[in-house]
């Protein structure tokens, strides 16, 4: 009965409210009905009696005075009038009918104000409890204003109707409100709450894999259709069930395609039951204040795409930094949140940050710091001591909540995510040599004459090398690694197996290239639209005129070679004129780290050269390049994906560019052409896309022509030769691939452990000594 009355509550509530306010509508209506009669009535009455009264007025005398009194005695009969009275200019009465008393023996104000303003005029007012309304026409004699008509109506009259309004509104909304109450509660009950709740009971049993076998329902369309098909639900699902996990566990050995069911099994298996552990900067979840609630936001990454069915599998803790508005209002008192939201399996545990922690360590270390030194484009890095000491002290507070969440955990595995986090492997190596560590590197590492540069190189690499495990996406950036430890560090670098042997400790240096879910047939439920479908949708949108479209997706950054490739569609306008009018290019540029000055800056100058290239091209509808300065969904990119027909990544510099490959994955049609830089790691895998130097502007505005001139049977054999690729090198065998090494990796964890750092430091005290 309580979750009946639950239900019904809002109904009675807003039938109620409804109600009210409609009576109250009513009654504010007849009260503005009725007097704007009156009003209505009191201006025609007065106007009548004034042309009447007039002539007497002007010849004055007692002859005259008795004919007014006559007409203001006439007049006085209508209905729902208090008296008449006429004035002379100095207030004083003239004539006034037997109704009215003393009050009336001068002037009041409104007929002093309809005298003087030479106009009709209104009023309210009351004698004793009786409410009154006054109106008021000045008299005229030889043209000028010389007295004043007065009309006194009583309004009670209207108070009364407006209270029997009232009551009978007021008696109507509580009849509806019963009637329409007594009638939700008799259907809830009886027709819905009572099969809903069997129904949400066996599909609870169906979820758990507990039960196949159905509850009655009663009979009745919508019930049938209910039982129909949660009936086919429970069969399929079990025999879904059963044969995901037969054929991963079949699979785990074969180099077949990797799904999330297979690599949920497969580590399962590897884990041995123990939880993983993830840190890293960005959280799987982010909680926003939203306007009537909290929001929660899922980032779009492959990371959470890959390794979320492993936390799930293994009850992991991922930890994070919490950067929501709203995300400590959802956390237990240690922090703590149990995610997905819809099925909570894992632990997301958050880690605060205050605003100068944050610029110190994320603004200006990583990202002024680090960032552009392993990013050959030609931006400076700066490296600033208090920066360095943010970035040390925030790693050390990730490390101990590591080391917090590891307690209790025999021979813990822990993957840490990227370059915010070069310290913390050896932090948490140090106080549990038992750990199994890996660190993923989703950037480049730079060459050694390069990363020397960083006055802190010695303390980066070491840090990293308290890792069992460290991953990039190529194996040149593997070998940069290799040379810059051999020149900052003293340790023994093993080149025939990529290791590290630091003081006893070995670390090993693998390629592990990181990529997309790629979506199966069936796998959508979506209907998309063709090509050409979506194009001419999107250009409707846009407000643009284009029979071809290029796409463009980055976070406006300087390291992906915006403005190179704006010049590039330039120079390829000027050469194929006949183009002009026909193609337009839409980049999505999303706004990135628009606190760092130059990436501020770097927005400007990729606008700027927007609008001066449009200036040069633009015609009417059509323009050459469409700059989206804003965020978009992965659904929303992929219709763009869809409807274009090249893709140009022209990174100057990248680890490895997933836009590349999403591109690829998006195309089921197998249409569309990839122009790719060969400075981007995805070049060492899609070698049937179009290769280029980003920097020659030549050479893509001769791969844009080619692209478009492109015929459809070669389309399609590129595209189905690198589909292949992704399809079989997805993110699910990514994940698999490093926790497979790391799970495999023999860790001999010592009795006390000391970092070779210390180490070293120590013996050179001792030879000074010496």
């Amino acid at each position: 009965m309580r979750t009946t009355l639950k239900i019904v509550l809002p109904l009675i509530v807003s039938v109620a409210v409804v109600s009210l306010l409609f009576a109250a509508y009513q009654v504010r209506t007849e009260r503005k009905n009725l007097r704007n009669d009156l009003s209505r009535r009191a201006e025609l009455l007065a106007e009548s009696l004034q042309e009447s009264i007039e002539p007497q007025f002007e010849k004055g005398g007692r002859g005259s005075e008795r004919a007014m009194q006559r007409l203001v005695d006439r007049f006085a009969q209508r209905e729902h009038m208090k008296g008449i009275a006429v004035y002379q200019a100095d207030g004083s009465l003239l004539v006034m009918t037997s109704t009215l008393g003393s009050p009336f023996q001068s002037a009041p104000q409104i007929a002093l104000q309809a005298f003087a303003r030479d106009k009709g005029d209104s009023d309210t007012g009351s004698i004793g409890e009786t409410p009154l309304y006054f109106y008021s026409l000045p008299l005229h004699r030889d043209g000028k204003a010389a007295g004043a008509l007065l009309l006194i109506y009583d309004t009670s009259y209207i108070d009364s109707r407006i209270l029997h309004t009232l009551r009978d509104s007021l008696l109507t909304a509580l009849l509806e409100t019963i009637l329409i109450t007594a009638l939700a509660l008799v259907l809830v009950r009886w027709t819905f709450m009572d099969p809903l709740r069997k129904t949400v009971k066996w599909l609870q049993q169906l979820r758990r894999g507990e039960s196949h076998k159905g509850h009655a329902l009663p009979r009745g369309e919508l019930f049938d259709q209910i039982n129909v098909e949660v009936t086919h639900l429970a069969r399929d699902l079990g025999a879904a069930r059963a044969a995901a996990e037969e054929e991963a566990r079949l699979r785990d050995t074969n180099a077949t395609q990797w799904t999330a069911e297979r690599l949920r099994v497969s580590l399962r298996n590897k884990l041995h039951n123990k939880p993983l552990y993830v840190v890293s900067n960005r959280e799987p979840y982010i909680h926003m204040l939203g306007q009537r609630e909290i929001e929660t936001i899922v980032p779009a990454s492959g990371v959470v795409t890959a390794l979320e069915p492993v936390l799930v599998a293994c009850d992991g803790t991922w930890i994070a930094h919490g950067s929501g508005t709203a995300d400590r209002q959802m956390v237990d008192a240690l922090d703590h949140l149990r995610v997905p939201p819809d099925h909570p399996s894992y632990t997301l545990r958050r880690v605060w940050l205050n605003a100068e922690e944050e610029k110190g360590y994320y603004q200006g270390f990583a990202n002024e710091g680090l960032w552009p030194l392993c990013h050959i484009a030609h931006t400076r890095p700066t490296f600033r001591p208090e920066d360095w000491a943010y970035y040390q002290e925030v790693n050390r507070r990730f490390a101990d909540a590591v080391l917090q969440e590891m307690e209790g955990t025999e021979s813990p595995i822990l993957l840490a995510q990227d370059y915010h986090f070069a310290l913390l492997p050896r932090m948490v190596k140090e106080a549990r040599p038992d750990a199994r560590i890996a660190i993923f590197w989703h950037i480049p590492w730079a060459n050694p004459e390069v990363f020397g540069i960083c006055p802190w190189q010695r303390e980066l690499v070491d840090g990293l090398l308290g890792a069992d495990l460290i991953g990039f996406h190529t194996q040149t950036h593997c070998n940069n690694f290799l040379e810059t430890v051999d020149r900052a560090l003293e340790a023994l670098t093993e080149w025939d197996r990529f290791a590290v042997n630091r003081q006893g400790h070995v670390t090993l240096v693998r390629p592990y290239p990181i990529s997309v879910a790629f979506p199966e047939n069936g796998s959508d439920n979506r209907v998309w639209k063709s090509s050409g479908e979506e194009r001419a949708a999107l250009c409707e949108e846009l407000g643009i005129e284009a029979s071809l479209l290029g796409i463009g997706v980055d976070r406006v950054d300087y390291t992906k070679g915006i403005l190179e490739r704006f010049r590039g569609i330039e120079r390829f306008l000027e050469i194929h004129p006949e183009y002009q009018k026909r193609f337009s290019f839409v980049q999505i540029g999303a706004p990135s780290r628009t606190d760092i000055p130059r990436y501020g800056q770097f927005l400007e100058e990729v606008s700027v050269e927007a609008e001066r290239i449009n200036a040069r091209f633009q015609n009417g509808r059509w323009k050459p390049i469409l700059l989206l300065r804003k965020h978009h969904s992965h659904k929303e990119i992929t219709r763009f994906y869809r409807a274009a027909s090249v893709c140009l990544v022209t990174s100057l510099h990248d680890g490895m560019n997933l836009v590349a490959k999403e591109f690829i994955a998006s195309r089921e049609d197998e249409r569309g052409v990839l122009i790719l830089s060969t400075f981007a790691g995805a070049a060492l895998e899609l070698t049937d896309s179009l290769l280029i130097n980003p920097y020659d502007v030549q050479q893509l505005a001769g791969a844009i022509f080619r692209s478009l001139e492109m015929p459809e049977d070669e389309q399609a054999a590129r595209m189905r030769h690198m589909r292949k690729n992704i399809r079989e090198h997805n993110i699910y065998r990514w994940a698999a691939n490093l926790l497979s090494d790391l799970t495999e990796i023999r860790i001999d964890a010592p009795e006390r452990f000391e970092s070779p750092a210390r180490q070293e430091e120590a013996g050179h005290v001792e030879a000074e000594h010496k």
